[in-house]
């Protein structure tokens, strides 16, 4: 005998904008300004004997020179920029890679990886 589940519901928008990975990506975007669009992120779990939380990495493209200016501008605030994520302290926020193209236009693309701890 089968039994049929019925499919799981998706989580409604409400739920899913309280996710801290969404919170994150909402305060680089912000932060990063108009001309940035992001192309990835990727999270994992990541504790210490006092700390648990998660690293995300982002990718961020700048098409144009707008856009590279801008990533610049984003790839130098970054480091030193005070997130504020409710219940989440961002512990680390650094840039691990830069890509910038001059061919077919300029373009830069920005690669970030933040590290974001539960307080309590």
């Amino acid at each position: 005998m089968r039994i049929e589940q019925p499919p799981c519901p998706a989580r409604p928008r409400a739920a899913r904008d309280r996710q801290p990975a969404t919170r994150l990506i909402r305060a680089v975007m912000a932060l990063a300004g108009p001309h940035a669009e992001l192309v990835r992120h990727a999270e994992r779990p990541w504790a210490s004997i006092t700390f648990a939380g998660t690293r995300h990495t982002l990718v961020l493209a700048f098409p144009g020179a707008a856009g590279v200016t801008a990533g610049e501008a984003f790839a130098e605030a970054l480091a030193e920029h005070e997130f504020a994520i409710r219940g989440q302290l961002v512990a680390d926020a650094r840039v691990i890679g830069v890509v910038q193209d001059m061919v077919p236009e300029p373009s830069m693309a920005v690669e970030a990886e933040l590290l974001l701890l539960e307080e309590g």
